[in-house]
């Protein structure tokens, strides 16, 4: 039984386990075999098309949900900019 057919086609941010490490994907949910999932992102390097599929076990993936289509990137471990912070030294310290 497909658990992610719903999202089959739409843009998904999905979080999982490899190994120790917690990652996050960010693409279009092109498949939903019943025991995993399969991810694709489409970009340009070099003038050149390239694409990327992912496979995600079920028993890796933690959550995955439907994301908002932004034609903004977001590096992969980007961290929040806090507007609140002034570097030491800085007119108002």
């Amino acid at each position: 039984m497909s658990h992610y057919a719903p999202l089959v086609g739409k843009k998904v941010e999905a979080h999982y386990r490899a190994s120790d490490l917690n990652l996050l994907a960010v693409g279009t949910l092109v498949a939903d075999t019943g025991t995993s999932i399969f991810i694709e992102d489409r970009f340009t390097q070099n003038g050149r098309e390239k694409k990327m599929r992912l496979e995600i076990p079920y028993p890796h993936l933690h959550r995955i949900f439907e994301r908002e289509d932004t034609s903004e990137a977001i590096p992969v471990g980007a961290a929040p900019v806090r507007r609140d912070w002034e570097p030491p030294g800085s007119k108002n310290s």
